[in-house]
């Protein structure tokens, strides 16, 4: 058992934009438990009315998915792939990720730079979600999590900070491990689980992961350039 608790990476300026995407997930979580329709329908409904559906996308159509109160009414097709970034199935699924978030997502924001960081999350969700969605593109299942945006973060991570110690909870002790094992072996675990399925979306995670390796390269060239010219 690995779980990442904390990193040894100082940032050089307050992780604003990290800090209101944990706070817009957790308040969208509440809100999922806690609005009228939550409260009548419980967590999931939101999930179907408002997650990412590869069939609808693929084949141009609404599913329509049954409630007690009849046929839940869906949001556009290509508005829930922006609105799953922000939805979860549960309480640990979003501590998971939110986790993950914290730990490693002010590195890249300070990085990258606020407005840089947004571009790049969202991005790296939305590519993600579509790497799920080249594998099952029949698939009636609803998709939702901030997996996908954070595993981009995580590619990320690996790549500028592979040296970076996390602390990391190894069965009952803690201990610092180099971020290039955490988050590689993190990797290989999306991997291996492609096959098991269990209601997870491993290839979003690995798509995501790959995604962010690229995408900061790309960030990376276009910030020495405008360096450059300046």
């Amino acid at each position: 058992m690995f779980i990442p608790l904390k990193d040894e990476n100082p940032t050089s300026r307050f992780p604003l934009i990290t800090v209101l995407f944990i706070a817009a997930n957790i308040l969208i979580f509440f809100y999922q438990i806690f609005s009228p329709q939550g409260m009548q329908y419980g967590l999931q409904y939101y999930v179907y009315r408002m997650g990412a559906v590869p069939y609808e996308l693929t084949h141009f159509t609404s599913v329509g998915f049954r409630f007690p109160g009849g046929v839940l009414p869906r949001i556009s097709p290509p508005l829930t792939l922006l609105a799953a970034m922000f939805l979860h199935g549960g309480f640990l699924h979003l501590f998971g990720n939110m986790l993950y978030l914290w730990i490693f997502g002010n590195n890249i924001e300070d990085f990258l730079g606020p407005i840089r960081f947004i571009f790049f999350y969202l991005i790296s969700g939305l590519g993600a979600s579509l790497v799920h969605i080249i594998f099952h593109p029949s698939s009636k299942v609803p998709m939702v999590g901030a997996s996908g945006a954070i595993a981009g973060v995580l590619g990320a991570y690996f790549v500028l900070y592979p040296a970076a110690r996390v602390l990391t909870l190894v069965f009952i002790w803690i201990i610092p491990v180099p971020a290039f094992f955490i988050l590689g072996l993190w990797f290989i675990g999306q991997l291996m689980n492609i096959g098991i399925g269990g209601g997870v979306a491993w290839f979003a995670h690995v798509g995501g992961f790959l995604i962010g390796i690229a995408l900061v390269k790309v960030f990376s060239r276009r910030k020495r350039t405008r360096a450059w010219v300046s």
